[in-house]
């Protein structure tokens, strides 16, 4: 699929020896030519890493020139150090290219405990420059070079017109494992030539989020690392569209994409799963339901095997904390309908089965009343793959 490019932007990446896989990038970097607004989400974890603190402490803002990112090392649990080195990435970025080091934002990925290999860091970052360009080519991989375990890389964009004004945006992200929704459940960066304002974008970004990324979960386990920037550079010319009902869109659309890909290259995973909860008071009530659907044990044994055990989603919804009247529930897996009005409805159990067999994706449609609220989550199934994949990640 072919890809557009935002004005302005350009991309590097390669291979500086942080990764032990020398045949994959584990550095990258992207640069706006001028100064760019830049907004930022992170985890909600406690424990988190040294470039999320960084971050977090420059954006929003109106001057940002570049990211600087590595996988491999996560640059987390490394205490003052690790918060040094992470300030280091920032001003090597910026001794490369001649720009201040408080206009770089940095990310990393990776094994936690570990402190960063400075040296190679300080060496990588300085070979990486003449690679910048503004093509497909670069921007894929710049993609690449953000995955760990991912099996693919994530990539996305899009153009909207808007006022007579061609915007267009990019989102590129990581993430397969140690994945739960408590922003950003990934590392994530959005570009756009677009006009933007700071305060506004930060406001975009985290409502955007909660309605995507914050969305997904695959095990439950949220990351050191999470985190989602976006820049707008405003070369496209246009007025400030941050609040413009089709930019809004448009990085929805860019971050759902985003979260979809995600649950789908979980780790070892076979299905992804799309959760929809509807007939609630309040969104929180059906996000509190859907998640524990998506992050029940048993549920997603039940979609590796494409068993549709509508018993275990019912009950997943019934200990969410979450006031429901049984009588009034509804459930689809697939387009089948498996429960209604409190009560189990005679279906074809194989071909339901063959259903969720023959299709990367299952759909479960979950009503609970006559509530006006409703929500979508994404999550996977559990494989057996997935275990090998974490136990032997370390060791």
């Amino acid at each position: 699929m072919a890809h557009y490019i935002p004005q302005g932007f350009r991309f590097a990446s390669l291979y500086s020896g942080i990764k032990q896989d020398t045949s994959r990038s584990d550095m990258t970097l992207i640069v706006s030519d001028v100064d760019a607004v830049g907004a930022g989400v992170y985890t909600q974890n406690l424990v988190c890493a040294a470039p999320v603190v960084l971050d977090r402490s420059r954006t929003p803002g109106s001057h940002f020139r570049s990211i600087f990112a590595i996988s491999g090392n996560a640059n987390a649990c490394t205490g003052e150090r690790g918060y040094r080195d992470a300030v280091r990435m920032a001003e090597l970025a910026g001794e490369v290219l001649g720009t201040p080091a408080e206009s770089t934002l940095v990310l990393s990925t990776g094994i936690i405990g570990h402190f960063l290999p400075m040296e190679t860091i300080e060496k990588g970052c300085r070979e990486i420059v003449p690679h910048l360009a503004s093509d497909e080519t670069a921007l894929d991989g710049v993609a690449r070079g953000l995955m760990t375990t991912d099996t693919v890389p994530k990539c996305f964009t899009k153009k909207v017109l808007i006022d007579g004004v061609e915007i267009t945006l990019a989102g590129l992200a990581k993430g397969s494992g140690m994945i739960a929704p408590n922003m950003a459940t990934f590392l994530g960066v959005v570009l756009t030539d677009a006009k933007l304002n700071p305060a506004a974008a930060q406001k975009l970004l985290q409502n955007v989020a909660d309605k995507t990324l914050n969305c997904v979960t695959v095990e439950g386990h949220t990351s050191t690392n999470d985190t989602l920037l976006m820049l707008g550079n405003g070369l496209s010319g246009s007025a400030d569209v941050t609040e413009n009902p089709a930019f809004v869109a448009a990085v929805e659309e860019i971050c759902e994409a985003m979260a979809r890909s995600i649950a789908s290259d979980g780790e070892g995973a076979s299905h992804l799963v799309t959760i929809h909860v509807h007939g609630t008071k309040t969104v929180s009530d059906a996000r509190k339901i859907a998640r524990e659907i998506a992050e029940s044990a048993l549920v997603k044994c039940a979609f590796t095997g494409n068993d549709p055990n509508w018993g275990r989603i019912v009950s997943a919804a019934g200990y969410a904390g979450v006031a429901f009247d049984v009588a009034q529930v509804s459930l689809d897996v697939n387009g089948f309908r498996l429960f209604e009005k409190g009560s189990p409805v005679a279906f074809d159990a194989a071909e339901v089965s063959r259903s969720m067999r023959e299709n990367r994706e299952i759909t479960v449609d979950l009503r609970l009343g006559e509530g006006t609220e409703e929500i979508r989550f994404w999550t996977c199934d559990l494989t057996t793959e997935y275990v090998h994949i974490n136990a032997d990640y370390h060791t």
